[in-house]
């Protein structure tokens, strides 16, 4: 039997060193998915790539968390394997927690419990301990289940033991996560635009403030080296997993974090696409839980909902490309007009948000509609923050907002409409908008989801895509055709 030396490098990046050419191919291949924008790109069309990436390349390299995928090819082809680890060695001790084990904290202002003590809630404390029992693990919690106190209380968790890092996908939930933590009590800074704060317990930025970061250390112009910030940093936590990018997650937690023993990441939506969910895997570890926003809603945790589809009949000339078609659906003002007539309707019944794919959709809404508020990633995060914080208090506010501002992450409970305008096909982005509705309050036990969207070619097609989410996620849907012209 031949020997094949396993060297495993850090906490994330592992190499076979010995293997022959015909098992490193079977095990790159075993780890080998096509990716499904291939079709459009120059390379593939002309012959030169085969529109695949791999997650272990022919020279053996790979990743721990596909071991037990690769290791079975390994054996099977004869080979007795050495193992050579250079990872420093951890012990962490963690204390589960109860219900009751920060009660002595009060919810903040304008909080639905606000002044009353945090008491976690019985699936909270699951998924918190299931997270304290691996290091290195996923968790698909659902939209409002309160994953950043989740993440909070991970982070106490870990400050015995050394600094934590907390990445989330935009500045509004940078903002957002510091509050939460500073209610718990804990020396929380953050890391973006122009606040920057290099020296706290706790930090909490965006995938773009650590790349820059990265490359002003290369540069020899950053303010504090990478290698200063990341010193006696102990856990990694990637919340809204789902908006890093595969490729960006996977070589930030590989490069500059592969050191990090802890490595924990939540989601509302695990990526359907294997190639994102494979990257998941690598770069944090295995999914090892799982709660949907159907049984927070059996809870009676989330607000219940109804998705109303109203399809346009529109009638245009074909178009050549769904980039067209959608340019026109999104900023055609007779179309647009009808649309608001019906959002006004909406809004005499409570707070309504408005989810838009295009910044001229925006504009002309607000043309329209001078007294709606149109939120943008031009605008500040301060007035962003200020415009959600109105919601709190006023009954018939209307907010248009991107999906790239609004559609993940952003707490609004008192949303009564929800409202996408051509969603799109990605199930990420449809379920996370839905999310920014179904968080209770007070006043609010039940949100109204309306999707508009058109009869025509591209459109139609989405719609197909969005029925199977939705019944996928037991959210009950009907669908109205509407003339307008």
């Amino acid at each position: 039997m031949a020997n094949v030396t396993l060297e495993i490098k850090d906490e994330v990046n592992v190499r076979f060193v010995g293997l022959d050419v015909k098992t490193r191919r079977k095990i790159s291949e075993e780890t080998k998915y096509f990716l499904p924008y291939a079709y459009h790109m120059p390379a593939y069309k002309l012959g030169r790539w085969d529109g695949c990436v791999r997650f272990c390349d022919i020279g053996g390299r790979t990743y721990m968390n596909l071991l037990d995928r690769l290791l079975p090819i390994v054996t099977k082809e004869g080979y007795n394997v050495d193992v050579v680890d250079h990872r420093q060695s951890w012990t962490f001790d963690f204390q589960p927690v109860e219900a009751t084990s920060y009660d002595s904290v009060s919810w903040p202002p304008k909080h639905p419990a606000a002044g009353l003590p945090i008491i976690l809630r019985d699936y909270q404390v699951e998924v918190i301990n299931r997270f304290l029992d691996n290091p290195q693990c996923l968790q698909q919690v659902a939209t409002g289940a309160g994953k950043t106190l989740i993440t909070a209380v991970l982070s106490h968790k870990c400050q015995d033991f050394g600094r934590t890092i907390v990445i989330v996908p935009n500045k509004d939930l940078v903002v957002q996560t510091e509050k939460d933590y500073k209610n718990l009590g804990l020396d929380v800074g953050v890391l973006f635009g122009d606040r920057k704060q290099y020296d706290k317990t706790h930090t909490i930025c965006t995938w773009q403030s650590l790349a820059v970061l990265e490359k002003k250390t290369k540069a020899g112009e950053a303010e504090v080296d990478l290698d200063v910030f990341l010193d006696n940093v102990v856990c990694i936590m990637v919340d809204e997993v789902h908006k890093a990018k595969a490729d960006v997650l996977r070589d930030q937690l590989s490069g500059m974090f592969k050191h990090v023993p802890i490595r924990w990441g939540l989601t509302g939506t695990i990526p359907k696409d294997d190639h994102e969910a494979v990257a998941c895997t690598c770069a944090l570890g295995p999914v090892i839980g799982s709660l949907s926003s159907k049984e927070l809603q059996d809870m009676g945790v989330l607000a219940d909902l109804d998705i109303s589809v109203l399809q346009m009949k529109d009638a245009p000339a074909g178009f050549n490309s769904y980039a067209q078609e959608l340019k026109w659906l999104t900023t055609d003002e007779t179309r647009l007009q009808h649309i608001s007539s019906v959002i006004a309707q909406l809004s005499k019944n409570g707070n309504t948000l408005v989810l838009i794919d295009r910044i001229r959709t925006g504009e002309i809404f607000t043309e329209q509609n001078p007294d709606w508020v149109f939120v943008s990633g031009g605008m500040k995060v301060k007035d962003r923050q200020t415009e959600y914080d109105e919601i709190s208090e006023m009954n018939n506010k209307v907010i248009v907002a991107t999906y790239g501002v609004a559609a993940v992450g952003i707490n609004i409970p008192r949303i009564f409409n929800l409202v996408m305008l051509e969603p799109g096909k990605s199930f990420v982005r449809v379920i996370q908008s839905i999310g920014r509705g179904i968080r209770k309050a007070e006043d609010k036990d039940y949100v109204n989801v309306v999707d508009i969207t058109s009869d025509l070619k591209y459109s139609k097609r989405h719609l197909t895509k969005r029925k199977v989410f939705y019944k996928e996620q037991g959210f009950r849907h009907t669908i109205t055709k509407v003339e307008y012209k």
